[in-house]
């Protein structure tokens, strides 16, 4: 005869004899804990420690509809900064216990819709959204709690820089540093609803306040690397023929273009040449990896990320009490920006 050790599968019929509770609360403990009081939910949850309760989660979901998924939406993942923050919002899992199911919306409306769709098809409890591709008038009528990150925001909650403070904190380095002119480079893309509009509101500022000679630069800052680096190469053409031998300070509205515009520099003249410093946005990886370390507005991309998960999270648990009470105006959370020096713009 063969023997098994395959422990017996604990149910609720057990766990209400433990306790001493009915199945029927043993139930409510799962799909409605908000209903029995805090003292109860603290029996039964020592009980299930107890007696090394393993939970299906299958049967679970079949039972109460709740998946324990939030669905993301990204732009791409050429941008380190967007790869950076999937990957910090990833890492809440240990925090928060939500698993994640994850698109790429390539800047394609149709196809963000239909993503959209398959993950309300997964059933999934909220939505985070990078991508800036769809209104949020359309996000706030998908019936669901929405998140949104760097984007537009006027109908739903969102986690954002002070993008304003961080163009403020790299054009005030740049002038401190003594440069001749001070310029910009932006995605022609960006327009004054989106938050990062603010990195250019800020650099503006202070050129005009300290009237300091600048120079603002629109790009075409794509999701195609050959594309961007046609763009800034012929950016830097310009900068060479019209500015030789003064020294420029270049803030680039995030480090993935920074580094572009460096390995630019360098394959141009075999080194950064001494009359251009060079500050980036974001903090992702690539500033840090760079061949030259990258000055940058540091995002705080591990708190931009707890942050949206955790406000989520509060959306999610409110709609799933007996009378749950609705957000009545969004909430908009700011994070603060973090100058950070390199190479770029503190070389001896």
């Amino acid at each position: 005869m063969s023997s098994t050790n395959k422990k017996k599968k604990v149910t609720f019929d057990d766990i209400a004899k433990y306790t001493g509770f009915s199945k029927t609360t043993i139930s409510r403990y799962f799909n409605s804990p908000d209903s029995l009081t805090l003292e109860n939910q603290e029996i039964i949850s020592n009980a299930l420690i107890s007696l090394d309760y393993k939970e299906n989660k299958v049967a679970r979901i079949l039972a109460n509809g709740r998946t324990e998924f939030i669905g993301i939406i990204v732009p791409n993942l050429e941008n380190h900064y967007y790869s950076e923050m999937l990957n910090r919002i990833l890492l809440t899992y240990e925090h928060f216990g939500y698993k994640f199911l994850v698109f790429i919306g390539n800047e394609q409306e149709e196809s963000e819709r239909q993503y959209i769709n398959e993950l309300l098809a997964y059933n999934i409890e909220g939505l985070i959204v990078l991508s800036f591709t769809l209104p949020s008038r359309e996000l706030a009528d998908l019936q669901i709690p929405v998140v949104t990150i760097e984007r537009e925001d006027r109908y739903v909650s969102s986690v954002n820089t002070d993008n304003y403070m961080g163009g403020v904190q790299a054009t005030s380095l740049l002038a401190r540093h003594n440069c001749d002119i001070l310029i910009h480079i932006n995605s022609t893309a960006t327009t004054p609803d989106l938050p990062s509009y603010g990195r250019i509101r800020g650099f503006l500022d202070i050129c005009e306040e300290k009237q300091l000679e600048h120079r603002l630069i629109y790009a075409d800052l794509s999701n195609i690397f050959e594309e961007t680096q046609a763009s800034l190469s012929n950016v830097l053409e310009e900068l060479d023929t019209a500015y030789p031998g003064r020294k420029k300070g270049v803030f680039i509205s995030g480090d993935t273009h920074a580094n572009i515009f460096l390995n630019l520099l360098i394959r141009k003249y075999g080194s950064l040449p001494d009359d251009y410093l060079i500050i980036g946005f974001d903090d992702s990886p690539i500033s840090r990896e760079a061949v030259i370390p990258i000055s940058t507005v540091g995002q705080q991309i591990d708190k931009m990320a707890y942050e949206a998960v955790s406000l989520l999270v509060d959306q999610m648990d409110e709609r799933k009490k007996r009378r749950p009470v609705p957000l009545q105006e969004p909430i908009h959370k700011v994070v603060t920006p973090i100058m950070i020096r390199r190479e770029t713009t503190e070389r001896a």
